[in-house]
């Protein structure tokens, strides 16, 4: 089923965070390849395998690395740092649904979020968090760079990927009844979004469980590279470099850090790139 992003006003309602941890169990229990984990959408293999290679390439992964993935997906940069003979490699997701799935392929992932990482300090010589943080309530952004830092061994390499420059398209229209709101559904996406929302809602109904219509890419952060950068370095990050993202979608941009042995007070501005309105 394709899930669009239109807010119901019926039912119990949920959160924003919690609409995303509710989709992506969604996704898990009626998942139908692997790769839907990633939550890019649907034949979106190639992506993820050219984008989780050049994850490992920027942070030149070595053999003796313990790898931590904030947000692992389907599994794939977990499986190559393997492949390379990683020290350790451990994934994280948000639900223990997702975790269950992608552990059946021999790979050691935990549930857990970005503000509160069950890892231990100093953990991880190589951090990787890639198209995670844009969905995480930008009040919990700093907890969760902190967090970064503290799993983060000293001298470690730390990447963090995905990071939009602007908001994303608008939600769909909010409407107070189930009817409207299937109504609206049928108008605009056609009889299979119709019939497949109106099977979820029944479901929902029948088991008193929250109703999830937001999508999973909502967009809850965003960032210029040097706010990003500053919050970054208030956390003890200090900035490698950052550059933009050259592959779908486009429109944001990656940073590689490494944890500082001090805490900086600010970014230094001639590191950080300022993007054009059409970058």
């Amino acid at each position: 089923m394709h899930f669009v992003r239109a807010a119901l006003l019926y039912g119990p309602m949920v959160s924003r965070s919690e609409n995303y941890v509710e989709y992506c169990r969604e996704t898990a229990r009626h998942l139908h390849n692997l790769q839907d984990l990633a939550l890019r959408g649907k034949n979106k293999q190639t992506i993820t395998r050219r984008i989780q290679e050049r994850i490992v390439r920027e942070v030149e992964l070595r053999p003796d690395d313990d790898v931590l993935d904030i947000g692992c997906g389907d599994g794939t940069l977990l499986q190559m740092a393997k492949t390379r003979g990683a020290h350790s490699a451990i994934g994280l997701l948000a639900t223990e649904e997702e975790a269950a799935i992608v552990r059946r392929l021999g790979i050691e992932v935990r549930q857990g979020f970005t503000d509160q990482l069950p890892v231990p300090d100093e953990s991880a010589s190589v951090v990787v968090c890639n198209n995670v943080l844009l969905v995480v309530p930008r009040e919990k952004i700093p907890a969760s760079l902190r967090e970064l830092h503290r799993v983060a061994k000293p001298g470690a390499r730390i990447f963090v990927g995905e990071i939009p420059l602007e908001p994303g398209p608008p939600p769909e229209p909010e409407f107070p009844t189930a009817r409207e709101t299937l109504a609206y559904l049928y108008r605009q996406h056609g009889f299979r979004t119709w019939f497949g929302m109106l099977r979820h809602m029944l479901y929902w109904k029948l088991t008193s469980k929250p109703m999830v219509i937001r999508g999973g890419s909502t967009i809850s952060f965003f960032a210029e590279p040097s706010e990003f950068a500053a919050l970054a370095a208030e956390a003890g990050l200090e900035l490698v470099r950052c550059w933009h993202h050259d592959d779908w979608p486009a429109n944001r941009y990656n940073y590689l850090f490494r944890k500082a042995t001090a805490v900086p007070t600010a970014a230094t501005a001639e590191t950080v790139p300022h993007p054009s309105p059409a970058a």
